[in-house]
């Protein structure tokens, strides 16, 4: 009954922004945790940030001081919004969820329900 939508990717130049939009149907999003992976051709799925029900967030070294996970749990939507963008953060991004506590940003496997991703494209 989990599905979670994302949307807001595109195209965008080197040092633009975008903000992806994970809508989540099927869970409150205040008692999940919840996260945003990234996966580029022929690369591992990485953790890039993650925020638990509470609120508390936390990132990867790769992403801090650039990215901002947030949520609406009134609208049971999670965001990304991600700033001065390189190249190298050019991938397929997904939404994910999962029930469980997570001290700190979890891998992949560690959650259970996920979105189909999309695609966000940096040029230099």
């Amino acid at each position: 009954q989990v599905q979670l939508v994302e949307s807001g990717g595109g195209s965008v130049q080197a040092g633009g922004s975008l903000r992806l939009s994970c809508a989540a149907y099927g869970l409150a999003s205040s008692m999940y945790s919840m996260g945003w992976f990234r996966q580029a051709p022929g690369k591992e799925r990485e953790a890039v940030a993650a925020i638990a029900g509470d609120g508390a967030t936390s990132y990867a070294d790769s992403v801090k001081g650039r990215f901002t996970i947030s949520k609406d749990n009134a609208k049971n939507t999670l965001y990304l919004q991600m700033n001065s963008l390189k190249p190298e953060d050019t991938a397929m991004y997904y939404c994910a969820a999962d029930s469980r506590w997570k001290l700190l940003l979890s891998p992949a496997r560690e959650y259970s329900y996920w979105g189909q991703g999309t695609q966000v494209t940096v040029s230099s």
